[in-house]
């Protein structure tokens, strides 16, 4: 290992979040449909899962399907929809031997039964497993996320469970999806786009953006390689000095 290798390796994020842009404009460039764009993506999503395993990674959250994403074709949604269930059908037995937990967020029971059926299978098999914790936001908005936690939340307060003082930043972050993980430290949007739409809004807060040119099917391991070099060298201050961080770095 050389000594960029040690530095970086000193700096791995503990939860990585995805946006994968750019799979309709790849196909569209190759002069390909836009599904087989996204059939290249999920071998790109198949590649990068297996790297952040490797390198120790606790969490890597990526956004498969936004609530906004009903609004394309329908022809296109029927198609990513399909392509979802036989990727999933295809990749759960992987992820489970490869100690990889499974998990998904978002609005799940607008989708058909048998995708429904099928994300709960997944989810089971794999729930125990104790290495990555790869969950797939789908039927996802960070918007949705808020108020979902907020209705819950108002429904312990009128059962009496909580009072309305007893609100904070920490109970709102333990209702809110991904409770249970390191918030992101590192945010990847692929495509060129330089926007986080409706995306882990809550959960982002001081995570490190990091946006590329390069469009999802092209995202290999150099180029997430470059992203996390580009995380090892911000400094993290989250409200503090940086002469606050030198003196508790030598404390």
């Amino acid at each position: 290992m050389t000594h960029a290798e040690i530095e970086l390796s000193k700096t791995i994020p503990h939860h990585v979040a995805i946006i994968m842009d750019g799979n309709g404009r790849w196909a569209k460039r190759r002069n390909l449909p836009r599904i087989a764009g996204h059939k290249a993506g999920v071998a790109t999503l198949r590649n990068i899962v297996k790297i952040c395993a490797t390198k120790k990674i606790e969490a890597l959250t990526v956004y498969a399907f936004s609530s906004e994403n009903w609004k394309r074709p329908g022809s296109e949604v029927s198609r990513l929809l399909e392509l979802f269930m036989t990727s999933l059908k295809k990749e759960v037995d992987a992820l489970h031997k490869n100690n990889i937990r499974l998990r998904f967020i978002g609005d799940l029971k607008v989708f058909p039964a048998n995708l429904q059926t099928q994300i709960a299978k997944a989810t089971k098999k794999t729930e125990r497993n104790t290495g990555l914790q790869f969950t797939v936001a789908i039927n996802y908005g960070g918007r949705w996320d808020i108020t979902s936690a907020f209705k819950r939340l108002a429904v312990e307060i009128e059962i009496g469970k909580i009072t309305v003082d007893e609100i904070n930043e920490a109970l709102i972050t333990s209702t809110v999806s991904l409770s249970d993980v390191p918030e992101p430290d590192l945010f990847i949007r692929t495509g060129g786009e330089m926007r986080i739409s409706n995306y882990l809004l809550w959960q982002i807060a001081y995570t490190e953006l990091y946006f590329t040119d390069c469009l999802w099917p092209d995202f290999n391991m150099e180029e997430f390689n470059a992203a996390l070099t580009w995380y090892a060298g911000r400094e993290r201050r989250f409200g503090r000095t940086s002469e606050q961080l030198k003196q508790a770095r030598h404390a």
